[in-house]
């Protein structure tokens, strides 16, 4: 099958190689950035040496740049869209797909930041029914490392959408013999799990920066989960799901690995930097620094206690120092759990 995926940061090369090299029939795959300067750059070197330096490029994998709409000559014949940018840029590109035949899906996980002090942030499925309703959509998400999945490490994702197309697509496209794709139909569920474990992370991380030991980080990401999941059961979502590779799975991986951008957020605030120098020190988009306020948001309107994500809060918006926030969680009232 033709993939065009549109974003050529860590995520979206990762997975542009992997479609490209997959077995026992490689896709024809074309990858679109919107710097010309980094096109050429990719095509010269056969490298994306700003997010995925020492990864080759497949030669079959095609590198495209120009203005993107439904009418470019290099989305025509595509029969899946992969939108891998920010979360910011998704309403955007959504809108200039609209009207595309063929099943467009987002890899992005977090909340878009309200656009006015009247509107909450919404998620992605929310963003698209807003803007592009008729496009058939859904998400690739779970506990994945742009750069094991480019070398090829054994991975599991989840697609999520209501339509099963759109599921059976992604399968198509991405499952492999290194990369396993279930599918979901609780693209609600799906969702939530990807943008709130970016802030836990920002939290296990802040632990892990304090010293705090294992048990602190186990019960952080044991008493998190439960908060993730009260505020997609909230939002409509299954119980169930947060069980899976979209909810604890990528809560493990993002709260405890080394590769994880929002668990070194954390971290380097537990060092004494500001979160600007934090920001700037990491050379990639760390969406719980921008979800974090949103998912609180979020919580509050629907009435969802949400305590380690309301103390991220906290800390990035300077209210709290990082101990602070520590003892802040461990002085709460005794609950059944």
């Amino acid at each position: 099958m033709h993939i065009a995926i549109l974003g050529a940061g860590a995520w979206g090369t990762a997975l542009s190689i992997c479609a490209a090299q997959a077995a026992p029939a490689a896709h024809r795959v074309t990858l679109w950035a919107r710097d010309a300067g980094q096109v050429a750059q990719m095509r010269s070197v056969r490298e994306n040496t700003r997010y995925l330096p020492g990864v080759s490029l497949p030669r079959s994998l095609e590198l495209v740049d120009g203005a993107l709409n439904v009418g470019a000559d290099w989305l025509r014949g595509a029969d899946l869209v992969v939108v891998a940018t920010p979360m910011a840029a998704l309403r955007d590109v959504l809108s200039r797909l609209n009207g595309l035949a063929v099943p467009v899906v987002w890899l992005c996980k977090g909340f878009e930041a309200p656009r006015n002090e009247q509107d909450l942030g919404l998620l992605g499925h929310e963003i698209w029914a807003q803007v592009a309703p008729t496009l058939q959509t859904g998400v690739l998400s779970g506990p994945s490392f742009a750069l094991e999945v480019a070398r090829g490490q054994p991975t599991a994702l989840v697609a999520a959408s209501e339509y099963g197309g759109v599921r059976e697509a992604l399968v198509a496209a991405f499952h492999s013999p290194s990369l396993r794709v279930y599918a979901n139909d609780d693209i609600v569920g799906v969702e939530v799990g990807g943008a709130v474990k970016n802030v836990l992370a920002i939290a296990t991380g802040l632990c892990d920066g304090l010293g705090l030991g294992l048990n602190a980080r186990a019960a952080l990401v044991t008493r998190g989960l439960a908060e993730m999941t009260r505020l997609g059961i909230a939002l409509g979502a299954r119980a169930d799901t947060f069980m899976g590779l979209s909810g604890l799975g990528d809560l493990v991986l993002t709260a405890t690995g080394d590769l994880s951008r929002n668990r070194k957020v954390g971290q380097l605030l537990a060092q004494g930097l500001s979160l600007k120098q934090t920001v700037d020190s990491l050379g990639h988009v760390a969406e719980g620094v921008y979800s974090a306020r949103t998912v609180v948001q979020r919580a509050r309107a629907l009435g969802v206690d949400m305590p380690i994500s309301e103390g991220v809060v906290a800390l990035l918006e300077g209210q709290l120092q990082p101990a602070q926030v520590v003892a802040a969680l461990m002085g709460r009232d005794p609950k059944d759990e």
